[in-house]
């Protein structure tokens, strides 16, 4: 597996560190330039033998997930398409909905990282992959593994930030239509897989005249392919299969998805948008070091506490500070180095926020809601500073 897969290539492990130190960049106001390549030189080594230990244990674990994932789908649709009375249909949704979030989270989100390519499973490759959610797969790896991993909650370059509909910070630009905005979440989270699905075609540039009509309908045309596909498999092909009962299975796999996209946007947001997650500015990223960039992913990024059946149901992605720290080792390891990187951080005085997931939801909701109204940015600790 390629090391830099997820990496800014001019930061990548085991690449020199940019000497020079611009005039606003991001740093911890205590730590000095030695301290931050220490601090890199650590997580890096930390990595390093992640990697060096892959094997059996790694393997056996996303193959196992993939077989639950395909037992409860096939547990899910037999309910629904063979049940007859209320208590079936409502375990074959909960039975779908947990096969769908599996797959998506566990297993489609992890592999298409690359975290198990070594394993030269063509089902597990991340050029290969595709999965059961109407975004295609190309548009999501250049939108999230690129734009933004290598630029994590940097205004401009992280377009996930808000997902260009929501004000998340005063630096982002207010209009009177950000007072709907807790509308806008409500509609975004209950469709989740819509809004990933056209957030690489990038339609705002269109509506701003900055792409052509024939760009977009290029860039249009792998989202309409891959949400045909998933729109006749899950409201066509299952429904006609149980032709005698087709409202029952329709409304099944309906409510299945729903369930499936309010829980993934709910885990997401609290790994980005809680109260304690910071956002930077273009100039501050503007030549950073890799102790910069592993600084700016722990800062701009929340973990959320519970038990390992939660953890797996997040897709690990409970533990989004190792995650965005190292996006292409198998997840699995996260809980695992989370105590590591936790004591690093603690050792360098660099804030690790993490919480319960209700706890951090209820920030990202007050975020979404304060952040509706004109507020002005706060005052920062001096150009080069990020507060602890």
């Amino acid at each position: 597996m390629d090391p830099t897969l997820h990496f800014d290539r001019r930061i990548r492990p085991g690449a020199h560190p940019v000497t020079t130190t611009p005039s606003k960049t991001i740093r911890e106001a205590h730590l000095s330039n030695e301290q931050l390549t220490a601090f890199a030189a650590e997580l890096d080594q930390l990595r390093a033998e992640q990697v060096s230990t892959y094997g059996d244990r790694d393997a056996k674990h996303i193959r196992r997930m993939q077989r639950r994932a395909q037992g409860s789908a096939i547990v899910g649709r037999s309910l629904l398409m063979f049940g007859w009375d209320p208590i079936s249909w409502v375990l074959g949704v909960i039975a779908l909905a947990h096969a769908k979030i599996l797959e998506n989270m566990e297993i489609g989100h992890n592999v298409m990282h690359g975290q198990y390519d070594w394993m030269n499973d063509p089902t597990l490759n991340s050029r290969t992959y595709d999965w059961d959610i109407v975004c295609d797969k190309e548009h999501w790896k250049h939108s999230h593994n690129v734009e933004h991993h290598d630029h994590t909650n940097i205004l401009g370059r992280d377009h996930d930030y808000g997902y260009g509909m929501l004000r998340l910070t005063a630096e982002q630009r207010w209009n009177p239509a950000t007072l709907l905005q807790p509308v806008w979440y409500a509609l975004l989270a209950l469709y989740f897989q819509w809004g990933v699905a056209v957030h690489d075609v990038k339609f705002g540039r269109f509506l701003l005249g900055r792409m052509s009509r024939a760009e977009l309908r290029q860039r249009s045309m792998p989202f309409f392919r891959k949400a045909g596909r998933q729109l006749f498999k899950d409201y066509v092909f299952f429904p006609l299969l149980a032709f005698w009962q087709w409202p029952r299975v329709l409304l099944g796999n309906l409510v299945a998805n729903g369930i499936r996209n309010l829980w993934t946007n709910a885990i997401i947001f609290c790994g980005h948008f809680t109260e304690d997650a910071r956002v930077f500015t273009r100039a501050e990223a503007k030549g950073e070091t890799r102790g910069h960039w592993y600084l700016r992913q722990i800062r701009g990024s929340s973990n959320l506490e519970g038990s390992r059946w939660f953890h797996v149901m997040t897709g690990h992605l409970s533990h989004q500070i190792e995650h965005h720290l190292f996006p292409d080792i198998p997840a699995l390891r996260y809980p695992e180095v989370a105590p590591r990187v936790r004591e690093i951080c603690s050792r360098y005085g660099v804030h690790y926020n993490t919480g319960g997931f209700w706890r951090q939801y209820a920030t990202v909701l007050k975020r979404i809601v304060v952040h509706a109204w004109p507020t002005r940015p706060a005052r920062r600790n001096g150009p080069e500073s990020v507060a602890v």
